[in-house]
């Protein structure tokens, strides 16, 4: 199995809205680090599973449109909790719709949140 991660690091705005939230119920920011890792059995013909610079291209796109930004106020978030957790499957959307990895078979989004919480959301490809 191959791998190959890129990551990007940017800060943003959010206030949760589950029921007692606490201090995280105002809007507060967080620093994030988004790591995008494609996963694969094979190469293609060139020796690659992905066009790191596709990704890397991919990946500056969709942390720019999230930086400065508060989160609740995305579409794909709006009504709902803007959880670490729903904001890795957000950036594995934007990520895919910007990409098609034809050698990679899984992606993994992991989110740091200020160097405290870790998530990951994986998928198949």
């Amino acid at each position: 199995m191959y791998a190959v991660s890129v990551s990007r690091t940017f800060v943003a705005q959010h206030y949760l809205t589950v029921p007692n939230p606490g201090p995280e119920g105002t809007l507060h920011s967080h620093q994030y680090t988004v790591e995008a890792t494609f996963r694969g059995p094979d190469l293609d013909e060139y020796g690659y599973l992905v066009d790191i610079d596709a990704v890397i291209d991919a990946l500056e796109a969709v942390v720019d449109s999230l930086r400065d930004r508060t989160l609740n106020e995305l579409p794909a978030l709006e009504g709902r909790n803007p959880s670490a957790e729903r904001l890795a499957r957000t950036v594995g959307d934007r990520l895919l719709e910007r990409l098609e990895p034809a050698t990679a078979t899984e992606l993994v989004i992991r989110i740091d949140e200020d160097d405290i919480a870790t998530v990951n959301h994986e998928r198949p490809l």
